[in-house]
């Protein structure tokens, strides 16, 4: 599969985002520019920078050179034509709902999340005023049921974890285009696998955390957007966007952002959620997930790979039952809680962590039932996996 301009996913992993060396030293590794604050030339320099009238770098809480070439990498890689990243994935998930949603409005979500990783957003905007209705993914229409003129967007995740239900992205974007509501995409259990932007999404997000990084080192969330969806056609049920904007001298940001060809949702995401609730990425994390995405397309081949092999074998298993899998997540059902409880200390070599997509297989603290497994299937040797899951099944 290919992206922009026919190049292939291991070619943008390491080039992507138009970083070729360092202007000032000549690098061609990212440097870290580990600073809060940058000189301007002068005090009309600053003014211009501060009026919107010109790009420029004013503090590290809003933009660093670091994090950008991270934002670039990751927008050329996802198919977007602009991108923003944050502390965490939880702040990509509430700032890119926030950024269009505001009290009295309201948003339809995935009822699969409320059981995952981002079980806790529909708590945190229904404490700021922004309703959420929460649909069904397998019932068809649900979504277009549910949304009224002051619906601001969909919210969904591509993988619904620990379920592991893949969401019906282009059903659900048609209904989307329909009514001219953005669909928001969390995408981090199917990155590259799946492509949000091509089946119809507007705005995809990550936590880093997870495959981005790939280490367990170094946490992280970024916004994308995709450049397909006209924030403009919908003034009336975007008026974030297209509002004057009183906190930035009156600016239109769907009007501000075409001097640069640049996206007006995460222009505004940086100017306003950004600025305000202050989820800044340090930019020592930015550079250890620029390692961890350079070797993405690698990684993710072998969890897939890996994961096959097991789900091959766990599917003849005559323990296990409910058997289910996406990408390099596997989960499956035990006879009982007591069987699962000695499953889980046989696993010698696997993680006991509260999150996936790491080097290191994990079994993931998220199922609902106690006799359900969630395994995260690292890079370690296929048959090593499968002899320890042989042998952890034999003492359950």
């Amino acid at each position: 599969m290919t992206t922009q301009q026919g190049a292939k996913f291991e070619t943008i992993a390491v080039h992507g985002g138009s970083f070729r060396s360092d202007p000032v030293t000549g690098a061609v590794v990212p440097p870290i520019y580990l600073t809060t604050s940058y000189q301007f030339q002068n005090t009309e320099h600053a003014r211009r920078i501060f009026g919107l009238e010109e790009l420029g770098y004013t503090y590290t809480r809003t933009v660093n050179p670091t994090r950008e070439f991270l934002e670039r990498r990751i927008a050329a890689l996802e198919g977007g034509v602009g991108a923003l990243a944050l502390a965490t994935g939880k702040a990509a998930a509430l700032y890119a709902v926030l950024n269009i949603a505001r009290a009295g409005d309201n948003v339809v979500v995935s009822a699969d999340i409320t059981q995952g990783r981002n079980a806790s957003l529909p708590t945190a905007l229904r404490q700021l005023g922004v309703e959420v209705r929460l649909a069904s993914a397998e019932e068809g229409g649900a979504f277009g049921r549910l949304t009224d003129a002051r619906t601001r967007a969909y919210y969904a995740e591509s993988l619904s974890v620990p379920e592991l239900r893949p969401f019906p992205i282009k059903a659900v974007a048609e209904t989307a285009d329909q009514l001219g509501v953005p669909l928001i995409i969390d995408n981090t259990a199917l990155p590259l696998s799946c492509r949000p932007f091509e089946l119809g999404a507007a705005v995809v997000i990550y936590s880093a955390a997870e495959y981005l990084g790939g280490h367990g080192t170094t946490d992280g969330g970024l916004i994308i957007d995709g450049g397909r969806f006209s924030w403009e056609a919908h003034a009336a049920r975007l008026p974030t966007l297209i509002e004057p904007d009183g906190s930035y001298h009156g600016v239109v940001w769907t009007e501000l952002v075409k001097q640069w060809n640049a996206s007006p949702f995460v222009a505004r995401t940086r100017a306003h959620l950004l600025r305000d609730l202050g989820a800044a990425i340090n930019p020592l994390a930015v550079f250890q997930l620029i390692q961890g995405v350079e070797t993405l397309p690698l990684r993710l081949r072998r969890h897939h790979a890996n994961a096959q092999q097991v789900a091959t074998y766990l599917a003849s298993h005559p323990k296990v039952a409910g058997l289910a899998s996406g990408a390099a997540l596997i989960a499956f059902d035990l006879a009982d809680a007591q069987a699962a409880a000695r499953f889980k200390t046989a696993l010698w070599l696997f993680e006991d962590a509260a999150t996936y997509g790491g080097v290191r297989s994990a079994v993931i603290a998220a199922p609902a039932t106690a006799n359900r497994l969630l395994l995260s299937i690292g890079l370690e040797n296929p048959r090593d996996i499968v002899d320890l899951l042989a042998a952890a099944l034999a003492a359950a």
